[in-house]
């Protein structure tokens, strides 16, 4: 049984959540506040950072990047082994095109929006020793940022059935992990972009996606939107 570290609207973990039930993993959740650096998080990863797998004592795999990685090796090599995991499918430069679209989603679009949108909307306000109120300054930069990813994954989704290729990856569920954080919000312009709310139904109908959409933050409820498969 693996055991998942995680906090609902981090776009890492829910990555890792997604790919978990396309791959019919069960997982057990226990949620961390990443802004809490509790010792005994950072005793499990040093670098403060979700999410992190467990599999009993044995086996503690942490960040996005090595989890999805460790789980494609078990699905396709190790004691689970099948066919087909669906997170780095194909050939060796199809599989290098996911990880570099993962990359761009994790890193780049965290640091420029995710991450960012977080701290002014969620986590400033979950933090009762730092009064804050979101800088409309910041958010301005973020929304302008958003639309430049939002611009790329349009440019993706036109001209590929999945972001990466022919099939479903790691690359999609990335994608989609931080554009529900930032729908949780309400921070999302669907209607500038079809190519990307076309693509993003899609991954938004699929089982997978249902936890996701069932998550709430106290005193912080999405938009109808969030929920609305046919938006």
């Amino acid at each position: 049984m693996y055991t998942l570290t995680h906090f609902r609207l981090c776009p890492h973990s829910r990555s890792i959540r997604i790919a978990l039930d396309e791959l019919d993993l069960t997982a057990e959740f226990v949620e961390e506040f990443p802004w809490e650096w509790r010792e005994e998080f950072l005793a499990l990863n040093p670098a403060g950072e979700l999410p992190v797998l467990q599999n009993g004592s044995s086996l503690v795999v942490c960040g996005a990047y090595a989890v999805s990685e460790y789980l494609s090796d078990a699905l396709t090599r190790g004691e689970e082994a099948s066919e087909d995991a669906p997170l780095f499918p194909g050939e060796v430069g199809p599989r290098a095109e996911v990880r570099r679209l993962v990359d761009w989603f994790h890193g780049k679009m965290n640091r420029e929006v995710t991450r960012e949108l977080l701290a002014e909307k969620i986590y400033a306000r979950m933090r009762p020793d730092v009064p804050h109120a979101p800088d409309t300054g910041v958010l301005r930069a973020i929304r302008s940022n958003l639309r430049y990813h939002m611009s790329y994954i349009a440019h993706l989704a036109d001209q590929r059935t999945w972001l990466a290729g022919d099939q479903l990856s790691f690359a999609d569920m990335a994608a989609a992990a931080h554009l529900s954080c930032a729908d949780y919000l309400g921070e999302v312009p669907w209607d500038e972009y079809p190519a990307v709310k076309t693509w993003y139904a899609r991954i938004k109908s699929r089982r997978a996606f249902r936890a996701i959409l069932a998550d709430r933050l106290p005193g912080t409820p999405p938009p109808l939107i969030y929920t609305d498969l046919d938006f």
